[in-house]
């Protein structure tokens, strides 16, 4: 532009000075200095407008530099935190690993217990079944028999034994003892503890001091009568008493008093019968007909 104004202040220095000119050709030149003006405020216009596009776009060139090292800064950030995500990941495989183990270990010891039961159920039923072969199914009606861990339980109610508040054996009571001389003597070698329960009502007798004498004389009375009506042998019998303190139902209602008042018979086999009956338990048994199943809870008798 420095230049068109430069040619343009020679050129009317030059018609100046070669004198004096036509006014045809002064038009013309005038013309031509118009034009030139033209085009110099269009350049300079143009040149405003490119130094302000240059100025926007330095300012979006800074922009775009700052959102560029603003991704940087998020890139790291994300490398940074994946990296620790992969970390915390191989730990967790690491903790996985371990609880699988815990698992299956668990799932183990659980099969254990299950084939343990098993076993142990089947023990039961084996024990059922053979103290109770030698009596049939309308007998096993008036004889509720019981396996716990290996032991036979017997309940007999007071009211089948005894009259009310003695610990004499009642007649009626000869065949239910005759059933039950049956199982003991089908199994010698086993001990057998005879014991007596009562409920919690004080005794008023003057030969029985209290629920205690009342449940040792009336298990007693049991131990004497297989001895020397049944023909059971006496080293393998013994009596004993719990009155009041062995309840299995509660003492406040007469059901529950009529349940409490009980004589059992526990037939326990010794040390190394009970491991050959172990030994012998299959994996699972079915009932012998008129057989009752094992139950998981204490033995009870209806009274």
């Amino acid at each position: 532009m420095k230049i068109i104004a430069i040619s343009t202040a020679f050129f009317a220095v030059a018609v100046l000075g070669t004198g004096c000119v036509s006014n045809k050709k002064f038009a013309a030149l005038q013309g031509n200095y118009g034009e030139l003006q033209n085009d110099y405020k269009a350049l300079t216009d143009k040149y405003n407008d490119c130094q302000r596009e240059m100025s926007g776009s330095s300012t979006r060139v800074r922009s775009l530099e700052e959102q560029i090292a603003s991704q940087r800064a998020g890139l790291r950030s994300l490398q940074e935190a994946l990296d620790k995500c992969l970390n915390s990941s191989s730990q967790g495989n690491v903790n996985i690993s371990k609880l699988v183990d815990e698992i299956n270990a668990s799932n183990r010891y659980i099969q254990q217990l299950v084939n343990s039961k098993n076993k142990s159920d089947s023990l039961n039923m084996v024990l059922t079944n053979n103290l109770t072969r030698s009596l049939s199914r309308e007998e096993m009606r008036d004889v509720d028999v019981q396996v716990l861990k290996g032991v036979v339980y017997i309940s007999l109610s007071d009211n089948m034994l005894y009259k009310s508040g003695s610990y004499e054996i009642s007649p009626a009571a000869g065949e239910t003892l005759s059933k039950i001389a049956k199982i003991i003597k089908d199994y010698r070698d086993y001990d057998v503890l005879i014991e007596g329960n009562t409920d919690n009502v004080p005794i008023n007798k003057p030969n029985i001091r209290n629920n205690w004498d009342l449940s040792t004389l009336r298990a007693s009375s049991v131990v004497q009568s297989l001895q020397n009506n049944y023909g059971v042998d006496p080293k393998r019998l013994t009596a004993g008493g719990r009155g009041e303190y062995n309840p299995i139902a509660s003492n406040d209602t007469p059901e529950g008093k009529t349940r409490n008042r009980r004589t059992q018979i526990i037939i326990t086999p010794k040390l190394d019968q009970f491991m050959e009956l172990i030994d012998k338990a299959p994996e699972s048994a079915e009932p012998a007909p008129g057989a009752q199943p094992a139950q998981p809870a204490e033995p009870q008798t209806q009274g």
